[in-house]
């Protein structure tokens, strides 16, 4: 079928713009980082800060995907989800706990956080809080990416 070699190329180069978007989430955590801490803002910048890369990686990453030629037309659908959004959402698999390991390494070695143990080294709670503002994030996010799959069948 020529929408499996299509998929198969367009899955390819989504999974190298993922690839490429760590460097980008990272550059733009640290630059709102600085900002934070030019302007001594430090009361929840580990959730603010997390939250605002995320969803405008999201973002981003969907963006990109409505430019790629993905084809659904006779891939199975199954309780309302698209076998073409399984495989693009799978993907993301431990993308989001490899970005907020690097976060967090970069807080625990952080000179200019240490006064301020709550940023510096987030506890169990704040980072579960944090998790959590992503999952709604992840949500609208896979929700449009199956209505994009579903609307490409």
């Amino acid at each position: 079928m020529q929408n499996q070699s299509t998929n198969a190329e367009s899955l390819a180069e989504f999974r190298r713009f993922l690839a490429g978007q760590k460097d980008t989430m990272k550059a733009h955590y640290h630059e709102l980082l600085a900002g934070d801490l030019s302007q001594q803002n430090w009361d929840g910048l580990f959730e603010r800060n997390v939250l605002e890369v995320m969803k405008k990686a999201y973002a981003d990453a969907f963006r990109y995907l409505l430019t790629l030629p993905f084809d659904s037309s006779g891939l199975p659908v199954y309780i309302g989800v698209s076998e073409l959004a399984k495989q693009i959402l799978g993907l993301y698999d431990g993308y989001t706990d490899e970005f907020l390991a690097y976060v967090l390494d970069k807080h625990h070695s952080s000179n200019a956080l240490s006064n301020f143990p709550g940023e510096h080294n987030p506890d169990y709670a704040y980072v579960n809080q944090v998790k959590h503002g992503i999952a709604e994030f992840w949500r609208e996010f896979a929700l449009n990416i199956n209505a994009f799959c579903l609307e490409r069948g």
